[in-house]
């Protein structure tokens, strides 16, 4: 019965047709539906949200409306500049041009018209504090907590949940990940995940699930709930497989295979939009263009299992071009590989442990490679520039090691090891956690080259008893100080010796939170093809796009953040209500960049 009605929903024509539930899909679906547009949204997993609901949420949009009513005021030369230095020739000028343009017109636009509301990033920093143009705060919006209750029990039902590995008791956390992580210390911490637990508790009584909903999983369910009032149909489990052209080559819209197997017409009067998520899980295109992962299966993802590159192929059938002229093919991040009991491994992103004081990083050698509390893109770049990306043999993937001792992991945890009062038996005897009582010991375990990790951690601790790191710097931006521990009793809140056994080793491999490689687009998101025309009819957000951003990640959220922005700009442009463009000003101005 279920199954009926969903194929029914169906239509056989509409005006825009949205291939993707994350933030790109959806803000353009959201938009749309408000300028009195048709739309359909087509999503093949059982589960709506994509990568976006498994996302902290942030969005880069420099000059929003948060940061202006806190007294930061900017005028578009400062990210433009930021920009230049870090991108060099790298980026794409028009759609920069247009991002930094109609972003904070994008966040006006939700808290105006639509259930999503923001909470500021105003204490956020760019990655590269030292880069003319770089800001301490006030570039960075996330989505404020949302009540997932108010999308009804059928569709909060579809809301794809909380990342098991990332979150605790399925409980979504968000922005208040720091009380989580002070709980075992602090009185005040503790009451409040106390709370936490209790209304999580009864909310599984009443509703079966957790109502609170943070990061991007309160983006998604806002968006949802805003789709929903305004009318878009919202349709789980199925799948698009091909686009449709007219007679004059415009894409007229997309055939649907259904849950039941049958394929369906579906009619866009005005255009397609391709949201899918990219390539994460497709091993082919990730064999092409991930150097370091020769059949592409030696790279691991964090992001939703349906982001197989099904837009891309789509485009690429009707003449549409991939970019692959990027400085980096995906958006790096250290991650570890958690055992699950199905005999499977469970990517595990390391975005916070690393920032805190009394952790290194070690290759083979013993010694380091990287800042460890600069951004996870840039820590895998040091690891690709010490061991070389093309160094990797089949089914062998990169690899190093976090290295801390006993007064870390209890206070902090590492990885999915969780601080004192939880046990370390779990992790140690699935093997996820090394332990031995002296470094020697714990090189041999991990097959490290022991005089250089006991050469390297003697050196790093006579620097780091004063809070210094003269190798790599730690703590010398203020995002890496972001990272740190503002507790932390020493002069500097990422470096403390490492020195009080046991100690641990963690495993960590090169992974993505996403692609960057994708679609070609123009400044209003529309498709270009090999010889760089519009693709007339085809739209793209998200992960399909290929990023703007040239490959770099010079800030957190600069996926969302112009995913969020090109949906809003394509969906004016599909309502015929274009956008004025800015002419774009030459990346090419810019200094070569020196880090990303």
């Amino acid at each position: 019965m279920n199954q009926a009605r969903a194929n029914a929903a169906l239509p056989a024509r509409c005006d825009l047709v949205v291939i993707g539930s994350g933030a790109g899909g959806l803000s353009a679906a959201v938009t749309a539906a408000h300028l009195g547009l048709s739309v359909v949204v087509i999503e093949k997993e059982p589960l709506f949200g994509g990568t976006t609901a498994w996302s902290g949420g942030w969005m880069w949009v420099p000059r929003n409306p948060l940061a202006r009513a806190a007294g930061i005021v900017e005028d578009l030369d400062g990210p433009r500049t930021y920009l230049r230095h870090i991108l060099g020739d790298r980026g794409d000028a028009a759609r920069i041009e247009a991002f930094l343009a109609h972003a904070p017109d994008m966040v006006q636009f939700h808290l105006d018209h639509s259930a999503l509301r923001f909470i500021d990033g105003n204490h956020i920093p760019d990655f590269h504090g030292g880069v003319p143009g770089a800001l301490d705060g006030g570039r960075s919006v996330c989505a404020a907590p949302f009540d997932a209750a108010q999308l009804g029990r059928a569709l909060m039902a579809r809301l794809r949940p909380p990342r098991d590995i990332l979150s605790w008791l399925g409980m979504s956390i968000g922005s208040d990940l720091r009380h989580f992580m002070r709980a075992n210390r602090s009185w005040d911490a503790f009451a409040y995940v106390s709370r936490r637990l209790l209304r999580h508790a009864l909310d599984h009584l009443t509703h079966g699930q957790g109502r609170l909903r943070m990061g991007g999983n309160a983006l998604v369910a806002a968006l949802l709930a805003s789709a929903k009032a305004a009318g878009v149909a919202l349709l789980h489990s199925h799948a698009a497989s091909a686009l449709l052209r007219d007679e004059r080559g415009r894409v007229s819209g997309v055939i649907v295979q259904t849950p039941d197997g049958h394929a369906h017409r579906v009619e866009a009067t005005r255009g397609v939009v391709l949201a899918s998520g990219g390539f994460a899980h497709d091993d082919v295109r990730k064999a092409a263009l991930f150097k370091h992962a020769p059949t592409g299966r030696e790279h691991p993802s964090a992001a939703a299992p349906g982001s197989t590159g099904d837009g891309l192929r789509m485009a690429e059938s009707i003449g549409a071009r991939i970019d692959t002229r990027m400085a980096h093919a995906g958006a790096w991040a250290p991650v570890s590989l958690l055992p699950r009991s199905t005999g499977t491994l469970d990517a595990f992103v390391h975005l916070v442990d690393r920032g805190k004081p009394g952790l290194i990083a070690v290759d083979a050698s013993g010694r380091r490679f990287a800042n460890e509390a600069g951004s996870y893109h840039s820590v895998m770049r040091g690891l690709f520039d010490r061991l070389g990306e093309h160094s990797a043999q089949p089914g062998q993937p990169l690899q190093a090691w976090l290295i801390c001792d006993h007064r870390f992991q209890r206070r902090y945890g590492l990885g999915h090891s969780k601080p004192w009062p939880f046990p370390l038996a779990p992790w140690l005897h699935s093997g996820y956690l090394q332990r031995a009582d002296s470094l020697t010991a714990l090189a041999r375990r991990c097959g490290i080259d022991a005089q250089g990790l006991v050469a390297e951690v003697a050196g790093y601790n006579v620097h780091a008893r004063h809070g210094h790191d003269p190798a790599w710097g730690r703590g010398s931006s203020a995002y890496e100080r972001l990272q740190g521990d503002a507790e932390h009793a020493g002069p500097n809140p990422c470096v403390a010796p490492i020195e009080h056994g046991p100690f641990y080793a963690l495993r960590i491999v090169p992974g993505s939170l996403g692609t960057f490689a994708g679609l070609r687009a123009d400044a209003h998101a529309r498709v270009l093809d090999t010889q760089g025309d519009v693709v007339p009819g085809l739209y793209t957000a998200g992960n399909d796009m290929a990023s703007l951003m040239g490959g770099h990640y010079p800030s957190g959220g600069i996926t969302l953040g112009p995913a969020m922005t090109f949906g809003y700009v394509l969906a004016h442009h599909a309502a015929g209500r274009a956008l004025p463009m800015p002419m774009p000003m030459p990346m090419s101005d810019a200094m070569p960049p020196s880090t990303s």
